[in-house]
């Protein structure tokens, strides 16, 4: 089975679970004036819910009361949490701590202490449109070293991966700068798991893969288009082990893992960040 999923859809079949009503796949989705005006505020929504959350996170709290947090300021701004009942997923976020990888279930006996590295996922869907942006947290005073190293490295691996982004470009271009980048530290792409495009449904096409690969289409890319890109990164190796809740998926050898994510638009001669929270 091609393990290339898009980031929220768990490794189970389908059959397996009770999926929302959305619409099928197809080709990639040019967005007008219009629908990208609609998505910059989305985007803008969880812009704002990620900076409000990496503000508030500390030690004590637990990874409920992180969801429960978003899910308030995102219905405030008169937006729905795009990860709520998606494929069944339970809650507003997904929160993953140390080395959990992705999709981490909030839950009320979880607390999050000092020096944790907390990935915190989110969605806004607002007048049909979804933005999509991911964090890591290094919580309190007292973070070590080579967690410091890590986040640092993901973190600018998304942006080495955005500054490919325009027209005549490929993705080929965006994964080679992220798979370079990540390299050049000593650490491991998640390779199950890739960015997508959004808009009307929360992952569209195309895949946005973060490593070299002819497994997946290399598009072009197209004034218009509308990536979500989502480097994971992990100080070990990359291979991952999804848990019995069939949606936390840690690091085979327990090593810490970090992700960034940014909904970003191809623009007439490069991008524009949709999701960011230095402008909000």
């Amino acid at each position: 089975m091609n393990k290339l999923f898009n980031i929220l859809i768990p490794q189970r079949k389908k059959e397996q679970v009770g999926l929302p009503r959305r619409r099928k796949k197809s080709k990639v989705k040019i967005k007008n004036a219009e629908e990208i005006a609609i998505m910059r505020q989305s985007s803008k929504i969880v812009a704002t819910v990620l900076k409000e959350v990496g503000e508030i996170i500390k030690p004590g709290m637990t990874t409920m009361e992180v969801d429960t947090y978003a899910e308030k300021r995102i219905r405030e701004m008169g937006a729905t949490p795009s990860f709520k009942g998606y494929y069944g997923f339970p809650s507003s976020i997904c929160i993953s701590v140390n080395h959990e990888v992705v999709h981490g279930i909030p839950r009320t006996d979880k607390r999050i202490h000092q020096g944790d590295v907390v990935k915190v996922d989110t969605g806004a869907f607002f007048q049909g449109y979804h933005g999509d942006s991911c964090i890591t947290v290094g919580v309190g005073k007292k973070i070590k070293p080579a967690a410091r190293r890590l986040m640092q490295a993901a973190e600018e691996a998304l942006y080495k991966g955005i500054e490919q982004v325009k027209p005549g470009n490929s993705l080929l271009d965006i994964a080679g700068a992220v798979e370079d980048h990540v390299m050049s530290y000593g650490y491991y792409v998640v390779e199950e798991f890739t960015g997508h495009g959004v808009g009307q449904d929360l992952h569209e096409e195309p895949s946005v893969f973060n490593f070299r690969t002819r497994q997946l289409p290399n598009v072009e890319l197209l004034p218009g288009m509308v990536l979500a890109i989502e480097p994971i990164v992990n100080a070990g190796t990359k291979e991952t082990i999804t848990l019995d809740d069939k949606w936390t998926v840690i690091t085979s050898d327990k090593s810490l893992s970090a992700q960034y994510e940014h909904t970003v638009l191809v623009t007439e001669d490069g991008y524009e960040i949709l999701t960011d929270r230095n402008l909000v």
